[in-house]
């Protein structure tokens, strides 16, 4: 599908160096316009509504945060490409699609296309649509340790489970029980089951969600409408549960 985009860099060179790569290796890629500001970039963003950002982190009067803090119902993804990987941590919780080492190394910028296109091209699939999983039958057990012994549950009864440092909070329909176990001890116990890890912080039965929104990472609402963010980076595996 075609992916409309801007870039936002402050330095000439760099903004030619990134368009002659992706008219030379991206034909998916539409671009709409450039930006060398923060000001001249959400200018574009509101003239245009792109679906893709090239987004550079340091520029004069702000950095690529101030941006997208001013855009805070933002639908478009975001590919950071900096000469600094300092910022790779904040990138990944301002909910960036891709972040892109200076100089540009062109099979990582085809993956990021790639990437950010096989997302876009599913959340437009299923828009509007009542979400079914390719597979909603859950038939397992799984066993929480506590101080006492340990109680069983059916795998099918826990709508989501939540990161608290070195423990894990279990959600029920009507209940939760603290584990002290991490998060990623569920994510690969219950592996065989469709739970997808939707952010570091949440793993979810997708047999619960009821609606996917898309926005800066997006988010799922389940059927008691308890609504959970979706990191950026987790969007493609989340997506593929569904049909």
């Amino acid at each position: 599908m075609k992916l409309n985009a801007i870039i936002v860099e402050d330095e000439a060179n760099s903004r030619e160096i990134l368009t002659n790569y992706l008219t030379k290796y991206c034909p998916t890629v539409h671009l709409l316009g450039e930006a060398a500001s923060i000001k001249e970039g959400l200018e574009l963003i509101e003239k245009h509504q792109p679906d893709l950002i090239f987004l550079d982190v340091e520029m004069p009067f702000g950095n690529a945060f101030d941006l997208l803090d001013q855009v805070p119902n933002r639908t478009f993804e975001t590919v950071f490409v900096t000469a600094y990987n300092q910022y790779a941590m904040d990138a990944l919780n301002s909910h960036a699609a891709y972040y892109l080492m200076k100089p540009i190394n062109i099979d990582e910028l085809i993956k990021a296309v790639e990437y950010v296109g096989e997302i876009r091209s599913k959340e437009n699939a299923l828009e509007d649509q009542i979400l079914q999983p390719k597979t909603n039958k859950i038939d397992g057990k799984i066993t929480l340790p506590q101080q006492d012994g340990f109680q069983v549950l059916n795998v099918a009864d826990i709508l989501f489970c939540k990161a608290d440092d070195n423990y894990t909070e279990i959600y029920l329909e009507n209940k939760k029980i603290l584990v002290s176990k991490t998060l990623k001890y569920f994510e690969e116990a219950m592996a065989d089951f469709p739970f997808a890890r939707i952010h570091k912080s949440y793993l979810v039965n997708v047999n619960s969600i009821a609606k996917y929104k898309k926005g800066k990472g997006g988010s799922v609402v389940l059927h008691n409408g308890k609504e959970l963010l979706v990191s950026a980076s987790k969007k493609k595996e989340l997506l593929s549960y569904f049909e």
